[in-house]
């Protein structure tokens, strides 16, 4: 099987420093795969390794089968990058710099490209400033022009390093647009992002980095799942029942007017825990459910050891309620 991205035993020092201790991954052509970790776990430096910006010291990179260091010319034609940085060159206009972008990889001035350069430039919301300097854009618009460069040769693979750090809403909203049309269309995608709520939203399956090395890897809803937990919260012009104390997770307040949190698998087990405080006499005055979220999981990884197994092998799900 020939993956989109096929990492193993890639190793990268800087001195003393270990900015890569073996790590190994596979994304699947197709996937929607998210790279997380705080700052500092070596995300970038596996992404510069990937793009041939700087080379590992043991280990192996394949795109889409191609070796990026023995092959280097068609690994870097099947992927497409959006930096961390803003870089652009500030002599050319936005359509100057794609046709520019297109060249380098070979991709002749033809009616073609213009086209899928104008397709682009509607997509992010680029049309009117096509003919603009650079220079004169806002750091948003030159962020969707870095977009509109690592797509503008097709690549296969896209790998997308915290593309919405310091955006507004608007282009937050037309670049995930684009990039989901993208993906559905084929295209795999790579994304690291400090924005969890982006990853949870959109990606199938995610890897989690500190400290130069995995610690974490799983499907989005089996680490939700294993790591964190859907909760009920309830308040009450009363004391709690007795019967119900002991699955009670925590109170907040006292005695009366008391919001009370418990831990629910399934919507089923809410209605048995509003019949018994029904039958218990209390009144509900106001109620919530709240759904697992990716960045409560990314915490308690974080704090535990320096591996984790997959979350479909942990045994740490939350107390369940019998009816």
């Amino acid at each position: 099987m020939t993956y989109a991205i096929d990492v193993q035993n890639v190793e990268k020092k800087y001195g003393s420093f270990t900015a890569l201790a073996g790590i190994s991954l596979r994304v699947e052509q197709g996937e929607f795969f998210a790279l997380l970790g705080p700052n500092g776990a070596g995300k970038t430096t596996l992404i510069s390794i990937l793009a041939g910006l700087t080379r590992a010291d043991a280990g192996t990179l394949q795109v889409m089968g191609h070796d990026v260091v023995a092959d280097y010319q068609a690994a870097r034609r099947a992927l497409g990058i959006v930096p961390q940085e803003i870089v652009f060159d500030p002599f050319f206009s936005v359509r100057e710099t794609l046709q520019f972008q297109a060249g380098y990889f070979g991709i002749a001035r033809t009616p073609a490209l213009d086209s899928w350069i104008d397709e682009l430039l509607a997509k992010l919301s680029l049309t009117d400033k096509a003919d603009k300097n650079m220079r004169q854009l806002s750091g948003g618009m030159k962020r969707r022009v870095l977009v509109a460069q690592a797509l503008v040769h097709r690549p296969p693979v896209i790998v997308l390093d915290e593309p919405t750090a310091g955006v507004d809403v608007e282009l937050r909203q037309t670049l995930w647009g684009f990039i989901r049309e993208l993906n559905a269309k084929g295209h795999t995608i790579l994304l690291t992002t400090h924005y969890l709520e982006e990853a949870q939203q959109l990606c199938s399956r995610i890897a989690m980095m500190k400290l130069g090395r995995i610690v974490a890897m799983d499907t989005t809803e089996h680490l939700l799942s294993a790591f964190s937990e859907r909760v009920l919260r309830v308040k009450l012009v009363a004391e709690l029942p007795t019967s119900l104390l002991a699955l009670r997770i925590r109170q907040e307040g006292i005695n009366e007017n008391s919001w009370h949190t418990f831990s629910i698998h399934d919507y089923n087990e809410v209605e048995i825990l509003l019949s018994r405080i029904r039958e218990a006499g209390a009144t509900i005055t106001n109620l919530e459910v709240t759904e697992p979220e990716l960045e409560e999981v990314f915490v308690k990884i974080m704090n535990q050891g320096d591996s984790v197994p997959n979350a479909t092998e942990q045994s740490i799900y939350p107390r369940g309620i019998n009816p």
